[in-house]
């Protein structure tokens, strides 16, 4: 009796302080390597672009995970799961993506990209057993009013290409496909090692690809190509993981992921400011609630009392 009283009258653990100095430049190069893409895509096809972006990001991850003593043997599962979740998560997402974008402002595909926490609030009942409450509910409400009105705006308008809005869509359910399997089967290795052999495997599955419809094409070496491939391997691939890791250390993952709505209004912010993209007043209407919708939808529960 006297431990049980000794043990209530210990105060419980208060939670971990969010990190929200790091989580916000995390959304910042997140939002800003649509526009970075869209830089490349100038000079240089989208296959391509990513298949030297993959093996480049891959070689100097693996190589992070040498130095921080991270190269252990790997189970045949292990490296199943790894390379599906690159084909997924790397060749088939960036890849559709980066080919919408083409097409569509590198605004308009953050935008829809964003929306990943919507979908994956909408699936995680069905598929992953977890509780979805009223707030949830509302929140993915309000961001399907949100992407409705943007949708109209932007291809009503002639602003965008249906097809590579479609494409963009596509990549959008490869994304979602990926994080779901992500959570359900979880590789355990180090995390640079798994995030390297990512990339790898995202790369070996695009190479044909780019070789069969993109070997004809040309490429210009220019200086904005060098840079922003520079920016999305070390600031984005790279330095956007380490960020990832150093939230994860700080805060859950629940309230890390807090701060997602920030991406569509951002993703708009970067499109404008560095490309000299349109943004139109429904834009700015439906941001609105997708931005509500996901803040509610990945609003940390409160805990009981």
């Amino acid at each position: 009796m006297k431990t049980l009283q000794a043990a209530s009258a210990v105060p419980a653990a208060s939670p971990a302080p969010v990190a929200w100095a790091p989580i916000a430049l995390f959304c910042l190069l997140w939002s800003s390597a649509f526009a970075a893409a869209k830089i490349a895509l100038r000079d240089c096809p989208p296959l391509t672009l990513l298949t030297a972006r993959f093996f480049i990001a891959a070689a100097l991850m693996i190589g992070l995970a040498w130095m921080t003593g991270g190269l252990r043997p790997l189970r045949w599962r292990q490296w199943g799961m790894l390379a599906a979740l690159g084909v997924l998560n790397n060749a088939v997402y960036l890849g559709l993506s980066w080919t919408g974008m083409m097409t569509v402002s590198s605004a308009f595909a953050a935008v829809i990209v964003s929306t990943n926490p919507l979908v994956i609030g909408a699936l995680a009942g069905p598929l992953l057993g977890e509780r979805v409450g009223w707030r949830k509910v509302a929140g993915l409400c309000l961001g399907l009013v949100g992407v409705a009105l943007v949708l109209r705006s932007r291809l009503t308008a002639g602003h965008e290409d249906l097809q590579g809005t479609l494409l963009v869509v596509a990549a959008l359910v490869a994304l979602v496909a990926g994080t779901l399997l992500y959570k359900r089967h979880t590789p355990a290795s180090n995390i640079w090692l798994a995030t390297g052999l990512q990339s790898l495997f995202g790369g070996i599955a695009l190479l044909p690809f780019a070789w069969v419809y993109e070997a004809h094409l040309p490429v210009a070496y220019t200086a904005s190509l060098f840079w922003s491939m520079a920016y999305m391997i070390v600031a984005v691939s790279i330095g956007g993981f380490g960020l990832w890791f150093l939230i994860l250390a700080r805060s859950s993952a629940t309230a890390a992921s807090a701060l997602h709505f920030m991406m569509p209004p951002l993703g708009l912010l970067f499109g404008w400011l560095v490309l000299a993209e349109p943004v139109a007043v429904m834009d700015l209407v439906g941001i609105g609630p997708i931005a509500v919708g996901i803040w509610m939808a990945t609003r940390p529960p409160r805990p009981a009392r």
